[in-house]
């Protein structure tokens, strides 16, 4: 119950004026701009698999946030428990949708299922307020 009362006031930061009007958006929609952090390596040394992230977005992603949604390659870095720098392959999933607790909550659950279904130590989540035009 905290954890929504405090979501729902992190949401709500910023909103100024009658009825909510952000002066940031300008007529743009206030949103929660999401970005999920994928790593592809896996802790036996191999790697996921491209059809099997495919397969983790068709699944777990697309039925969530089915209004749109981007997927770029990219190249992360981490320090390991030892403290060296470890470089791997990674996907980052943008996501722009309605700034809702339910939003959140589902973001929250596609990084667990992720993380379970892959072995990983950690996915990134990243959530910014944000204004968008479609």
């Amino acid at each position: 119950m905290i954890r929504r009362i405090l979501l729902a006031g992190l949401l709500g930061l910023g909103a100024a004026g009658p009825a909510g009007a952000d002066p940031l958006c300008d007529g743009a929609r206030p949103t929660l701009s999401a970005q999920l952090l994928f790593g592809l390596s896996r802790p036996d040394g191999g790697r996921v698999p491209g059809a099997a992230f495919d397969r983790f977005l068709a699944e777990r992603i697309t039925p969530r946030f089915p209004e749109g949604l981007t997927v770029f390659a990219g190249r992360g870095q981490w320090r390991g428990p030892d403290g060296r720098i470890v470089h791997e392959a990674a996907r980052i999933v943008l996501i722009v949708t309605e700034p809702t607790p339910e939003a959140v909550a589902a973001l929250r659950e596609i990084r667990e299922a992720y993380r379970r279904r892959f072995v990983q130590g950690a996915v990134g989540l990243v959530l910014q307020r944000s204004c968008a035009l479609f």
